[in-house]
C-alpha cells in the first residue's frame, strides 16, 4: 500500500493506493482520523492522479472522479456505495432514497451505517446523503465539514 498527504482547503486529506486503485481517502481533522501502517511506503507518484483530481475538485474545475477504486467491504456497503456515486454534482438525497435505489427501501439506517463506513471521502459522496427532514446528519469529517463540501458544490 502507498499513501500520501496533502493540505487541502478542508483540513489534511490522507490517501491510500493499492495496485487495484483508491483503498482510502480522509480528511485527518474528523472523529475517525486515518491511521498510518508501518507497512505502507509514503509515495506522491503513485498518488499523483488522485491529489490532481482531488484539487480539480477543490478548484470547482471537477465535478466527477475517474480513479480505480479498491474499496474493501460487504456486498451491501459495496451496493450502498456504488449508489451513492450516482448522487450528481452539487444535488443531496435522502438516505432512504440510496435504501430504495438498492432495492431495500426498510434497511434506512443499515445504509446510514453503510454510509458512515465510506472509506473514500469526496471521491464517493457521502457527503450528499441528508436527512429525509433536509437535516445535516453525521459526517466522519464532522458536520461542519459536510456543510463546507455541499456549499462548495453549491457554489457558496
Amino acid at each position: 500500500m502507498k499513501y500520501d498527504q496533502w493540505a487541502s482547503p478542508w483540513g489534511e486529506v490522507l490517501a491510500v493506493v493499492s495496485d487495484q486503485g483508491l483503498v482510502a481517502l480522509g480528511f485527518q481533522q474528523g472523529a475517525q482520523p486515518l491511521t498510518i501502517e508501518t507497512h505502507w511506503q509514503r509515495c506522491p507518484q503513485a498518488l499523483q492522479s488522485v491529489r490532481t483530481q482531488f484539487e480539480e475538485y477543490a478548484q470547482g474545475r471537477r465535478h466527477q472522479f475517474d480513479l480505480p477504486l479498491d474499496m474493501r467491504g460487504t456486498a451491501f456497503q459495496q451496493q450502498v456505495w456504488q449508489a451513492l456515486m450516482t448522487i450528481p454534482y452539487g444535488e443531496t438525497c435522502a438516505y432512504s432514497d440510496i435504501a430504495e435505489r438498492i432495492g431495500r427501501p426498510k434497511s434506512v439506517r443499515a445504509v446510514g451505517a453503510a454510509n458512515g463506513r465510506n472509506p473514500v471521502a469526496v471521491v464517493v459522496p457521502c457527503h450528499r446523503v441528508i436527512g429525509k427532514d433536509g437535516s445535516l446528519t453525521g459526517y466522519a469529517g464532522g458536520v461542519e465539514l459536510k456543510l463546507a463540501l455541499l456549499d462548495h458544490e453549491c457554489g457558496k
